[in-house]
């Protein structure tokens, strides 16, 4: 099976009202389409634009963010049954019992909407804008498969996509949000790490550009990219595709699912496979595929 997927390198600038922001997504949901994609994943905290609807120096704050959460759904909605793709609408803070959370949303072309909550969080998330962890992490079943959304940060953790891998994720969606080289090429590496690891594959992405108002959003790095094992049926160095560094710009790939299960069961390494649970705990040993 096939999996065509687009990742958006989203640019942040100042926006006045809601609905430029709203032309501003379609631009990129209708792209995809064009292209065929079935899935297409945007970056973490790129709804930020939001807070730059205030004053040229005065934003909105991150406490006023989720009061937008009704209309950025339903729009991310709208956008799912009209085109008919499955959209990873990336991360939207949203309040629960006056507490912020950083949470990934996926919206199904039937209307349906899930969400997983981010479940690492940066110092600068816990102590500039006081959110939230998640507690608990799921698996989407999708018509193509299993798919799982783990947001910048959460890549880092090697234990996260394990866990992953054994529920039958082939495909680990990350959005992320990096301001500098040091934090996207962390994101980036383990990236290509959680992939080797679990023989699976990563779609990732970030924002680009700036909104000059809004403080921790004023700088972005960022570069999609969709990542491989390192085997003889993929490119060498694990990259399908990937954007032009800081470009406002959309990249779209092939996921062919069967070249997953083609090296986990004769590649040149089968690293989920040979893992040594004599040796060291596993999530789940006893889940295999």
């Amino acid at each position: 099976m096939k999996i065509r997927v687009s990742a958006v390198q989203y640019k942040l600038e100042n926006i006045k009202s809601f609905e430029e922001f709203a032309k501003q997504c379609e631009h990129y949901v209708r792209t995809a389409h064009e292209f065929g994609a079935e899935f297409i994943l945007f970056p973490e905290f790129f709804t930020t634009q939001l807070l730059s609807m205030g004053d040229e120096t005065n934003a909105l704050t991150i406490n006023e963010l989720p009061g937008f959460t009704e209309q950025y759904q339903d729009l991310f909605r709208s956008f799912a049954v009209q085109t008919g793709m499955h959209i990873i609408g990336g991360t939207h803070v949203i309040r629960r019992e006056e507490k912020l959370y950083n949470v990934a949303h996926l919206f199904y072309p039937d209307g349906r909407m899930e969400e997983q909550a981010k479940l690492h969080i940066t110092p600068t998330e816990v102590y500039e804008w006081n959110m939230e962890k998640g507690d608990s992490f799921r698996i989407f079943e999708t018509e193509k498969g299993k798919i799982a959304i783990l947001t910048c940060y959460d890549i880092e953790f090697p234990e996260i996509v394990r866990m992953a891998k054994a529920k039958g994720a082939d495909v680990i969606f990350c959005p992320s949000c990096t301001d500098d080289r040091h934090g996207f090429h962390r994101v980036r590496y383990t990236c290509h790490a959680r992939a080797i690891e679990n023989q699976v594959y990563v779609v990732v992405t970030g924002t680009v550009g700036t909104l000059t108002n809004v403080d921790f959003m004023r700088a972005n790095f960022g570069q999609a990219a969709v990542i491989t094992p390192n085997d003889i049926p993929f490119p060498p160095k694990g990259i399908l595709v990937e954007g032009e560094l800081n470009n406002d710009m959309v990249v779209t790939a092939d996921l062919d699912l069967s070249l997953l299960y083609e090296v986990r069961e004769k590649g040149s390494v089968t690293t989920w496979r040979d893992r040594r649970t004599d040796l060291y705990p596993d999530w789940n040993s006893t889940v295999e595929g």
